[in-house]
């Protein structure tokens, strides 16, 4: 009998999901907000779980797989941030005194895999679609974010799905993946039952709810100093004044800044499927989850924007979960795959043990040298 646990970290809410025997057997849903002010509520719903073969704990932009128990605790808060959320410990306790909300959720997550590590819980933290052997080392070129963790997550369960639904081999499994959280969005693609490229929430073509998603290069000078809090800035939010998706979209015709907000935000998810066409020539299908795809009026419009390149289909959660998304249901099924359970052939099939290094190992640009400096001397893997 094979118990996982997986905790995908949303920036709305943190979703607990667990599997005995790849069936559901506890779900919990946490409000991002309540975690960020007291960070023990998250390990408090896991510990509802246990005990547990493996849990996958919330892992970020990623990580070849790296077992908490194998990391110092004294060095293991500058590894989570440096590795896991790519920044500095220094960086979010400035940003903490100015309460930024995102500094907030990365304390939060930091805090817990101290607390896991104290509890010697079975943690294990994940690759993103960056550090996949599938994905050709060209289309990594100077990039960190093909898509984070969670994004890996719900396109391997849209993998699951495909295969099933349809009755064929992984082997022919063929789709793009378009994720709209929050956050960010993301758009992947899926060909041979293995994910081969991704367009992560900071390299979309357009913004997400909260991220303005690619930024022209130009900004960085005009805009002089920034750091981690900027990343949580710019996108439909920001442009509509409106902290809510559902409130931005019902006010779409009163208020053309929404309008603008959407439009933007639409269109850019167009724009990565389009793209993703060169890696991707002829998905079977496109496959759509999020929690902004939850409201009626997105799936309507996605369905409509989309259906000329394929069909569009909502992907199809685990048998039997009601309240968790798509993303924490993905990182459940890793963790089953990766202790040996039901879904050992598909987390097999897509290599994520095979998944190698840094989200920083592929760029190039020579400025980058300096981020390089002052890392924590373990490095995932090293074990």
């Amino acid at each position: 009998m094979v118990r996982v646990v997986g905790i995908d970290p949303g920036t709305r809410s943190m979703d607990v999901c667990a599997l005995k025997d790849g069936k559901p057997y506890f779900e919990r849903v946490v409000d991002t907000a309540r975690v960020a002010a007291e960070p023990g509520l998250l390990v408090e719903a896991v510990s509802e779980a246990m005990p547990a073969d493996l849990v996958v704990g919330p892992s970020g932009y990623g990580v070849e797989l790296t077992y908490l128990k194998d990391i110092p605790l004294t060095l293991l808060r500058d590894w989570y941030y440096q590795y896991i959320l790519l920044t500095r410990r220094e960086s979010i306790e400035e940003a903490l005194r100015r309460k930024v909300f995102g500094a907030l959720i990365y304390y939060a997550m930091a805090e817990s895999a101290v607390e896991m590590k104290r509890r010697a819980w079975p943690v294990v933290y994940v690759p993103g679609v960056v550090h996949l052997p599938t994905v050709p080392e060209h289309r990594k070129v100077n990039k960190v974010d093909m898509g984070t963790v969670d994004k890996m997550c719900v396109a391997i369960l849209g993998i699951r799905d495909q295969a099933e639904r349809l009755s064929i081999p992984y082997s022919e499994v063929s789709f793009v993946q378009v994720e709209m959280g929050f956050g960010y969005n993301a758009v992947l693609g899926v060909q041979g039952g293995g994910i081969v490229d991704g367009i992560g929430g900071t390299t979309m073509p357009g913004p997400g709810f909260l991220t303005l998603g690619s930024m022209d290069a130009e900004l960085a000078p005009l805009g002089g100093t920034w750091d981690k809090a900027d990343v949580f800035a710019g996108g439909s939010a920001t442009i509509s004044g409106v902290l809510d998706p559902e409130s931005m979209l019902k006010n779409l015709e009163a208020d053309p800044k929404c309008a603008l907000a959407w439009e933007a935000m639409l269109e850019g998810v167009h724009k990565g499927v389009l793209s993703m066409g060169a890696s991707v020539p002829k998905p079977k299908e496109i496959l759509i989850s999020g929690r902004i795809v939850r409201i009626p009026r997105v799936e309507k419009v996605l369905k409509e924007k989309l259906g000329s390149i394929a069909p569009v289909r909502k992907v199809s959660g685990l048998r039997g979960v009601k309240d968790v998304k798509e993303t924490a249901q993905g990182y459940a099924l890793v963790g089953d795959g990766l202790a040996g359970g039901k879904f050992r052939e598909l987390i097999d099939w897509v290599k994520v043990r095979g998944a190698r290094g840094t989200a920083m190992d592929h760029l190039y640009h020579p400025k980058v040298a300096r981020v390089r400096e002052g890392l924590v001397p373990f490095r995932p893997g090293s074990s």
